[in-house]
């Protein structure tokens, strides 16, 4: 780990990344800033987090502390339904989101919605790690939500997910203030949201998860055949876990554990990067086919079954690993994610996301609830198919990477849905294998897998496509996007990088 006294934060968004920075140069720690940046992005990144929805964050603490100093934060959501019955049909619909290369179906409506877990995550971890007061930490947070200017990006975010946010008379007065839809320029203000958070300090919460704001969630949902309980806000906890430790090379990665499956998924594809090492330069036909390949068997083995962290686990250590990359052929959802060093060692990634949001707000609070009950790659064995208070798994992996001797190399995460872990496994592999700037990897063009075709960002060589399209379908998109995750990355005492498909900043702070 660097000694130096410079702190370092990458996230989605200028006003998030100087929310944490503002927090860190008043004296905060990582932890501080994290939980800044998540009460910032929550209201300047609403199409991609929410207090109503759920996430993760891993710390390691400059010092050891009792029980670890490595800590694995998951306030991820809960399945929905306690004290119920019985559980009635819910009432969830799908929406049609056009990325422009590729389409994603979501599911909305009162029945999407789990039980969140973002607003208690945030405290929890403030409560553990944090030193600053917490009023002073969300002092960022209530500026923005009193008025702050749209970005072209979240311009474009809010205009792909339009008919969620305009879906309740809330919504429309909030997005579609006097009848016309808010873009880019335009001013948001979310007094509801500005007034929870002046209250929170002295609340902690308490309204959303036991008082009055819970009760009228819980009416709302048994009014609307929504499945979220009274029973269920009042039990919900944050779980601290151990994070799941990879090898990779000379490295140690930790990452998320169960019952999220991101993590072991990275951790397939990593291992069998492994298996067929390469030098060959990032965006060439090697590199590419060796990419494609990998992405295949992962999904092949995703499809197979190979779904659940346990049984992901057990693969990783088994003798299959190596019959799965011998059949590799070399050809012959509303995510945001922060990444945090400060300047005495101490290091956050957090990644959030509320879906694409169910479109019901809070009554009050200006905090749309999630759509995770509805998102079709958060339940391989069906919608619902899960008991009421279990929590459900994540493909959101916020991790690190730590050097022989044990310090950190790099704080890493992404958003991006299903492309969260091939987003990552793509950076880290050049960082790691070919030792390329951190930036200059976020940055690169990415592929992806989608089960039926290579879909392909800009600014991979024209022959390198032609060669590739004689062997798979491939689908050349005219720009980057969103698709392809959103890759927010520092290195300790360093750099930082923020992803430019998502708007993304990094600032170095004299701390």
């Amino acid at each position: 780990m660097s000694n130096s006294s410079k702190a370092v934060v990458a996230s989605g968004h200028p006003l998030v990344s100087q929310a944490a920075a503002t927090v860190l140069g008043e004296g905060g720690n990582a932890f501080d800033g994290a939980v800044a940046a998540g009460f910032a992005s929550a209201v300047v990144e609403p199409c991609l987090t929410s207090l109503g929805g759920g996430g993760f964050l891993l710390a390691r603490t400059a010092e050891q502390r009792e029980p670890a100093r490595e800590i694995f934060f998951d306030f991820f959501v809960d399945s929905p339904g306690r004290g119920l019955a019985e559980i009635p049909c819910p009432h969830f619909f799908p929406v049609n989101v056009a990325f422009g290369g590729s389409d994603q179906e979501f599911n909305i409506g009162l029945g999407s919605v789990a039980v969140p877990g973002t607003l208690k995550g945030l405290l929890h971890v403030h409560d553990r790690l944090g030193r600053m007061d917490l009023a002073e930490v969300l002092a960022p947070a209530l500026q923005l939500a009193r008025g702050h200017q749209l970005n072209d990006f979240q311009g474009v975010f809010m205009e792909l997910l339009r008919p969620i946010l305009t879906m309740t008379p809330t919504g429309r007065e909030l997005y579609q203030p006097q009848g016309r839809f808010l873009g880019q320029g335009d001013t948001l203000v979310n007094q509801d949201l500005a007034g929870f958070l002046e209250e929170l300090p002295r609340d902690h919460g308490r309204e959303f998860y036991c008082g009055e704001i819970a009760r009228a969630m819980a009416r709302d949902m048994a009014g609307g055949d929504g499945l979220l309980t009274r029973e269920d806000l009042a039990a919900y906890e944050v779980i601290e876990r151990k994070p799941l430790e990879l090898t990779y090379g000379r490295h140690r990665i930790l990452t998320s554990p169960p019952p999220s499956f991101g993590g072991s998924l990275i951790g397939l594809s990593l291992a069998l990067h492994q298996e067929h090492p390469s030098s060959a330069p990032y965006g060439s036909l090697a590199n590419l086919r060796r990419a494609t390949a990998i992405m295949q068997e992962v999904e092949r083995l995703r499809l197979q079954g190979m779904v659940s962290p346990k049984t992901l686990q057990a693969f990783l250590n088994s003798e299959q690993l190596a019959q799965a990359a011998a059949t590799v052929r070399l050809f012959t959802r509303g995510t945001t994610q922060v990444s945090i060093a400060d300047g005495q060692g101490n290091v956050a990634s957090m990644t959030c996301s509320n879906g694409e949001g169910s479109g019901y707000f809070a009554p009050a609070s200006g905090i749309m609830l999630n759509n995770m009950m509805g998102e079709d790659d958060l339940h391989p064995d069906g919608f619902h198919a899960g008991p009421a208070g279990q929590r459900v798994g994540s493909m959101m992996s916020p991790s690190l990477v730590l050097d022989a001797a044990g310090r950190v190399q790099l704080v890493i995460g992404s958003g991006g849905s299903k492309r969260i872990r091939t987003a990552i496994t793509q950076v880290l592999t050049q960082v790691i294998d070919q030792g390329r700037p951190l930036a200059e990897a976020v940055a690169a063009p990415r592929s992806y897998w989608d089960g039926s075709q290579l879909q392909l960002e800009p600014g991979f060589g024209g022959e390198v496509i032609a060669e590739l399209s004689r062997q798979v379908a491939v689908n050349c998109w005219q720009e980057q996007s969103v698709y392809f995750g959103g890759v927010h990355a520092v290195i300790p005492g360093g750099a930082g990088a923020g992803d430019p498909r998502r708007g993304g900043a990094a600032m170095v702070v004299e701390s």
